[in-house]
């Protein structure tokens, strides 16, 4: 299969190979570059290490090579956020339930990620970022989240884990259930931290049952690990220095050209 030009290939066919090509160390760099960016704005706003990271790598590979990549470094990075926050296991207890709904979704958009041509989810992953971004200009009666919480639970946390096992985004549903579910900011970065490490988790199964996780991308997640600790504690430690409204206008902007750049690859 030939690369489309200005992308990096690490495979040889378009549907998950059990071999690929060794990166270069420029593609290693550039990926180190985008995880330490990624993990320094999840530290400041508490969530969005995929949501940053895998736009970012999908510009220059394909939408399911930059899902397995992002794997290990999302788990280590949810980890130590919800850590950051304390009471881990009062956090753990408190959003159990609705991280096995996004685990169990997460799953079924793992096995439809698998046997679809990525492509296609580029226009969705855009889709999300934007339903992310413009979450408060849509006035939706919503009331019925805090008035049936277990009936939202189950809703809000499988349509997180699909659209997350499809796009590596659970941030849009999330934010919205958190918002409406009225919790607290550090309930909102626990709850979906939680979620995206069972995620994260779900399609680490899946891929790995379908022999779909290699060395390669093992060794190159391995690599960022120190970068992405470093750079994610650096934004943890400017969270309550800093106005986070600041970084959250970057992060806007640059979500915002990002998914432009996903819906311009799905078109052409």
């Amino acid at each position: 299969m030939q690369g489309t030009p200005g992308k990096i290939e690490l495979r040889h066919t378009s549907s998950f190979p059990s071999h690929r090509s060794v990166p270069m160390p420029s593609d290693i760099l550039m990926f180190a570059v985008i995880f330490l960016i990624a993990a320094f704005l999840h530290g400041i706003v508490g969530f969005g290490f995929p949501m940053v990271s895998t736009p970012l790598l999908a510009v220059f590979i394909d939408l399911k090579t930059a899902i397995l990549l992002t794997l290990i470094p999302t788990i280590l990075v949810n980890l130590i956020t919800i850590r950051s926050e304390g009471n881990l296991w009062i956090a753990f207890r408190r959003y159990l339930p609705l991280a096995a709904l996004g685990m169990f979704g997460s799953l079924i958009g793992s096995e439809i990620l698998i046997t679809v041509d990525s492509d296609i989810f580029k226009a969705l992953l855009g889709a999300a970022i934007l339903a992310y971004l413009f979450a408060d200009k849509i006035k939706l009666n919503l009331s019925w989240v805090a008035n049936h919480p277990k009936w939202s639970m189950g809703i809000f946390g499988i349509g997180a884990g699909i659209l997350g096992g499809l796009t590596n985004t659970m941030a849009p549903i999330l934010i919205i259930y958190s918002l409406e579910s009225k919790h607290s900011k550090s309930e909102l970065i626990q709850s979906t931290n939680l979620c995206f490490l069972a995620g994260k988790l779900a399609q680490l199964i899946t891929f790995t049952y379908h022999q779909k996780v290699t060395l390669h991308e093992i060794y190159i997640a391995l690599m960022a690990m120190v970068v992405i600790s470093i750079s994610l504690f650096m934004g943890i430690r400017l969270r309550k220095k800093i106005k986070v409204e600041i970084y959250r206008k970057l992060i806007r902007g640059l979500l915002f050209v990002l998914a432009l750049v996903l819906f311009f690859q799905s078109v052409i």
